[in-house]
């Protein structure tokens, strides 16, 4: 559930597959209050609740990598 009982939203399913650009503005156009973290798949988080913090998993290469 993303919205619970008419208060501020707290989850964003519908962001799986947008890029992480597009992802954080509509959350923050949503719930300015918060602060989105990018993390790769995978990775340890920090395990404390933190009711201002958005962790936004992602797992893709964007661009080729190369060399430079």
């Amino acid at each position: 559930m993303s919205k619970p009982c008419d208060g501020p939203k707290t989850e964003w399913p519908e962001l799986v597959g947008r890029t992480i650009e597009e992802a954080r503005e509509k959350i923050k156009a949503d719930r300015p209050d918060l602060t989105v973290n990018p993390v790769p798949v995978g990775d340890a988080v920090p395990l404390d609740f933190n009711e201002k913090r958005v962790w936004l998993w992602v797992d893709t290469v964007a661009e080729v990598p190369r060399i430079g």
